[in-house]
């Protein structure tokens, strides 16, 4: 699943555009991302402003979490987690 403070609207437009097949929840008032830490000073340009640091967090049926991508860059990141994925059920 995914978590973004976008709005619903947008997820679903997101969401169709991509053809997603997973969930993405909206997260507006920030409890989710501030809980998982992911609320970050961010500096683009020079600018300091306050953004979503883009992190994947493995979490097992138990609500575990088993593994944490910070600073994720998308490029072969789904190939990777899929590979750590097989290697923690084993």
């Amino acid at each position: 699943m995914g978590v973004s403070k976008d709005s619903l609207d947008s997820h679903k437009k997101f969401t169709e555009k991509y053809n997603l097949k997973f969930d993405l929840a909206s997260d507006v008032d920030l409890e989710v991302i501030k809980a998982f830490d992911v609320w970050k000073e961010k500096n683009m340009y020079g600018k300091k402003t306050m953004g979503v640091e883009r992190t994947t967090f493995i979490i097992d049926k138990q609500g575990i979490v088993r593994k944490i991508y910070s600073k994720v860059k998308v490029n072969n990141h789904v190939e990777k987690v899929l590979e750590d994925l097989k290697e923690l059920s084993d």
